[in-house]
């Protein structure tokens, strides 16, 4: 069985989320330690995303805590917590669409001064994503929505985060693509990265992951070693097709 390190980088504990007078997220607890790949599975609705706003401070939940390296996060705002190295690729990409390619990541290195680094980072980036070094000068609403992908995810790590979340990385994306990206998502991963990966398929991400959660109707019914997970009669009936 996979072992997690003790101290965990991420660590929420029952975490209730209501808004428009539904509880979207019922006391969930979770962890993620330094370096870790961890995926979230479950149904449309089950209120993955809406836990990943909440990390990122998009959403304020109604009880409970959430710790990022010992720190409470109750207070912090949003772009404070982007500064403080928690970045979110969202659901739908959401690129700045008349901004060219190298204009959306250099974005994403907004709250950071040293351009020298800053400039590094860049050519980290296209090192990484050579399909947007061959786009870097185009208009990021002309792309592909594979390439919006990796622009996405490229200006995210342009804030150099210590844990990326990732909100259905693979969706509406051709087979091809989505091998490329979760190719890029589990090199990133060897970095040393924490990755909370959501993601509407679910034998890829628990391949892809150390360990996961199971969400359904805004709670945690399953955890566990992926393999495990991947294993599991109720998780192969459910979202597998077993």
């Amino acid at each position: 069985m996979y072992k997690i390190n003790p101290t965990p980088l991420l660590e929420v504990r029952d975490l209730k989320v209501s808004y428009g007078g539904i509880q979207a997220i019922k006391g969930i607890a979770l962890h993620i330690a330094p370096g870790e790949l961890v995926a979230l599975i479950g149904s449309n609705g089950a209120g993955k995303t809406t836990m990943l706003k909440t990390l990122a401070g998009l959403h304020h939940p109604a009880s409970g805590q959430i710790h990022y390296d010992g720190k409470n996060l109750k207070d912090v705002a949003a772009h404070q917590r982007a500064a403080m190295g928690i970045a979110l690729v969202p659901e739908g990409r959401g690129v700045f669409a008349r901004m060219t390619v190298t204009e959306n990541l250099q974005m994403g290195a907004y709250s950071r001064s040293n351009k020298n680094e800053i400039a590094a980072d860049l050519a980290r980036m296209y090192e990484l994503f050579p399909r947007l070094a061959e786009r870097k000068g185009q208009l990021a609403g002309t792309l592909s929505g594979g390439e919006q992908q990796m622009v996405a995810m490229a200006r995210a790590l342009m804030s150099r985060p210590r844990l990326l979340m990732l909100d259905e990385p693979s969706m509406g994306l051709a087979p091809l693509m989505v091998q490329k990206i979760f190719e890029t998502i589990r090199d990133i991963a060897a970095q040393g990265m924490s990755i909370l990966l959501v993601e509407q398929n679910a034998r890829l991400a628990l391949q892809a992951a150390q360990r996961g959660y199971v969400m359904e109707s805004g709670a945690i019914t399953l955890s566990g070693a992926a393999n495990e997970l991947l294993g599991s009669d109720a998780v192969q009936r459910a979202y597998l097709g077993g």
